[in-house]
């Protein structure tokens, strides 16, 4: 099953895309690029990291609401999020939220432990440290003068290995020509929401079962960050992937089958 769907939510709506033929559900929040180009109508595109989910799970990838007012908050998105998983009857399930999906992941751990039965972060921070603030920074100032091409230029820099970018950073420009959106409302939103973000003082009230998987030289959220949210979570387990940063999710061969491995244990 491929599945291109949204959800009303107030007066606009959320757009998320299905795949996979389980009973059992993961829902996945994706980082900041959600705020450059949204899942709709992408089905056929994001399936493929999750193709070992399809027979016991059905995947749920959502973007944030298309219409996001100004102090937009990374509590206001959990939200949002919970209310829209409940109108699909994903009443609980495991989460796996990347980058800053992973914040607001955290958010909805803390706020609705019933949604949630087990968690995975990934490349992600439990609150916006120096990396993450110069980061973030640094992209809205290159959003605001236009420039998309050192946009996408800089985010890759900050995400990948360096056999990566070796191997692949001459093919940067041409891609950056081709995803520049029509509008940068959207992105700066959602950027400006992490920089407002802190769960360090509520970590303690994530029980459900946790995982965090992060790259061991990540420019996007620092290295320090895994261990914070490590130490933070209760009983969470932790693996840092040698070589690699904040692009992990995409890098790593065994990424996805972490998840699932986490997602399946302690069943029959």
């Amino acid at each position: 099953m491929r599945k291109n769907g949204c959800v009303p939510i107030g007066m606009t709506e959320m757009d998320y895309v299905a795949f996979g033929d389980g009973v059992k559900k993961l829902v996945v929040i994706p980082g900041l690029s959600d705020g450059l180009a949204t899942v709709k109508g992408k089905a056929v595109l994001l399936a493929p990291p999750y193709k070992k989910f399809f027979r016991d799970y059905t995947v749920y990838m959502f973007s944030r609401k298309n219409k996001m007012p100004e102090g937009y908050s990374l509590e206001d998105m959990a939200e949002d999020q919970v209310s829209v998983m409940r109108a699909l009857g994903i009443e609980k399930t495991c989460i796996l939220g990347v980058s800053q999906g992973g914040m607001i992941s955290q958010k909805i751990a803390i706020r609705h432990p019933e949604a949630v039965e087990k968690l995975i972060l990934g490349v992600t921070a439990p609150y916006a440290n120096d990396v993450v603030r110069k980061a973030v920074s640094g992209w809205m100032d290159m959003v605001q003068k236009g420039d998309h091409v050192a946009l996408m230029l800089d985010t890759a820099e900050k995400m990948y290995s360096k056999s990566y970018l070796e191997k692949n950073r001459k093919w940067f420009p041409l891609l950056a020509k081709l995803t520049k959106p029509k509008s940068y409302d959207r992105f700066l939103k959602n950027a400006q929401a992490i920089l407002g973000f802190d769960a360090r003082e509520e970590l303690s009230k994530i029980t459900c079962p946790t995982l965090i998987l992060a790259g061991e030289d990540d420019n996007t959220v620092g290295n320090e960050a895994p261990m914070q949210l490590h130490n933070g979570i209760a009983g969470s387990r932790l693996h840092v992937y040698p070589g690699l940063g904040h692009g992990a999710y995409e890098e790593a061969g065994d990424f996805y089958d972490r998840v699932l491995e986490f997602c399946s244990s302690g069943e029959d």
